[in-house]
């Protein structure tokens, strides 16, 4: 058996307010709205991961997601530009990331990071 995909889900009543977030802000392609869900990311294949974790590390929260990025300096003017908190950084990591907390309209942490 071969894991082929990993999806986060997060719950909310109301779907819609995902797409300035996700689609308009992060670039996001909407891959599929069936009203009750709607389905975020890329075409591109990406590594699969799943994180278990204590601390978000540097004594930050978990967060609930982790987006990396190729221009952390464009995704946190986006952020910024829409209104999204920004809880933590921009920091330099030592285990070799930059990266910021946000909060999506669901009230979900998200680190957004690149590597460095």
């Amino acid at each position: 058996m071969q894991v082929k995909r990993i999806v986060a889900n997060i719950a909310s009543a109301r779907v819609d307010k995902a797409k300035h977030f996700y689609a308009e802000v992060l670039g996001l392609d909407i891959l599929m709205d069936q009203g009750w869900i709607a389905t975020y990311g890329v075409q591109e294949k990406m590594s699969l991961q799943v994180s278990i974790m204590s601390q978000g590390g540097s004594d930050t929260p978990v967060p609930d997601l982790s987006i990396e990025v190729d221009d952390l300096d464009e995704a946190l003017e986006r952020v910024r530009k829409a209104g999204y908190p920004i809880e933590y950084g921009p920091a330099v990591e030592p285990w070799g990331v930059r990266r910021f907390y946000t909060r999506d309209p669901f009230g979900k942490l998200v680190n957004i990071l690149v590597h460095r």
